[in-house]
This record gives C-alpha cells, sequence and structure tokens, in this order.
C-alpha cells in the first residue's frame, strides 16, 4: 500500500471539508452525558439502531441521576433492539453511579477518567473528548480503519496505529472535524464491500489499486 503524500492529504481534506464544512454525529443526544450514553450503545450497533431506542429512552433520561433511578431492568426495556443490551445497560448503571460519585454527575473531559467509566474504551472516549469538547481526536472506528487503509492516508494493522499515523499526518486545521469525515465518507462512499470510486470526490488522491468502476 502506497502512503498518500502530504499535498494530497492537504487536497483529500480540502474536498471534505468543502462538502460537508461542520460534519455533526449521526448519534442523537441533547447533552454531553446522553452523547457517553449513546456512543457507549453503539459498540457493535448502528447509530441509527441506537437513534431508534434512545429518542423515548432520552425524552425520560437526560442525567445520570435519572438513570440510576430508572434502574437496569427499566433500561434494558428501553435498549433491547441494541445488541449485547444486557451488559451494556449493567455498564451504563455502573459508568451513572460513578458520574454521580467521582464528578458530581458530570461529564469529565479527561481521558483518563473516561476510561476509568465500564464500558468506555479509547475509542468512546475519544468520540467524547470530540463531540463535547472540541478536542481533535481521532476515534478510529471499523469505518475511519478501513479508509485509512484502503486509501493510504493512514495504514496501520490495529486501530490504534491507525489513530496514532492519523495524529501525525491530518494537518492541523482540519483536526476538529477529520473523523467525522472519514467515518461519513467510509459510510457512505468508501463502502465495505464495495466503495463507490466513480462518485468518490477524492478517488484521484487515493492510492487504492481495486478502484470499482461505473456500470
Amino acid at each position: 500500500m502506497a502512503l498518500m503524500k502530504p499535498p494530497a492529504i492537504q487536497t483529500f481534506f480540502e474536498r471534505l471539508r468543502s462538502a460537508d464544512p461542520a460534519p455533526q454525529s449521526e448519534l442523537e443526544y441533547g447533552n454531553p452525558y446522553q452523547l457517553l450514553v449513546a456512543v457507549v450503545l453503539s459498540a457493535q450497533a448502528t447509530d441509527a439502531g441506537v437513534n431508534r431506542a434512545t429518542r423515548a429512552l432520552f425524552s425520560e433520561i437526560r442525567t445520570p441521576a435519572a438513570m440510576v433511578a430508572l434502574g437496569e431492568a427499566k433500561l434494558v426495556q428501553h435498549i433491547k433492539t441494541i445488541g449485547l443490551f444486557r451488559n451494556k445497560a449493567k455498564n451504563v448503571i455502573a459508568l451513572s453511579r460513578l458520574l454521580l460519585e467521582r464528578h458530581g454527575g458530570t461529564v469529565p473531559s479527561d481521558r483518563d477518567a473516561l476510561e476509568a467509566l465500564p464500558g468506555v474504551g479509547r475509542k468512546t472516549a475519544n468520540v467524547v473528548l470530540n463531540v463535547a469538547f472540541g478536542e481533535p481526536t481521532m476515534a478510529v472506528d471499523t469505518h475511519i480503519f478501513r479508509v485509512s487503509n484502503r486509501t493510504g492516508l493512514a495504514p496501520g494493522k490495529n486501530p490504534l496505529q491507525v489513530e496514532l499515523k492519523l495524529l501525525k499526518r491530518v494537518p492541523t486545521e482540519f483536526g476538529l472535524h477529520a473523523h467525522h469525515w472519514l467515518i461519513l465518507h467510509g459510510r457512505y462512499t468508501c463502502k465495505a464491500r464495495k466503495p463507490d470510486c466513480p462518485s468518490c470526490r477524492v478517488a484521484d488522491l487515493c492510492t487504492f489499486k481495486g478502484k470499482t468502476t461505473a456500470v
């Protein structure tokens, strides 16, 4: 896999920015706590599936205290359409308790504090730090991992390698929104089974040798 060169990376993100200047998470939430819960629920699930499950939940539950009061059994009923829902319900109740005990019911803006919460790994912490607190993190999900490797932008053998390489290779001016541009590009254009290269706005910059052609 040939590495994408710095001038191409600059153009790559300029084009993605031009098409979508201020990309947003496709998860629905009303505050940092709801965002944290939604991201925890989204592991091995689609954003659309999480949104369907959380609309009614988030209309009632806006704080860790309200979630703890709801209880695990009732939370399970809200999220049972999501994969791994029993374990996720346990984690959400536990992290809500810890937010109350350690952080006064607020979501911390510190990576270590976030990753100390049940069900919160590096990717989840990166999403919260970026979306809720405006930090230029790279939350490497399956889409970003694929796009980074396939295009030659930041190839790596695992998500952490890709994350660290993206942090080095993505120009600072694009840092805030880069992970959303890459997620959306992977979700809708650079798809897993058959990338839509003919409609891709950055196809000429990509080093992928197996580009698809229009039928």
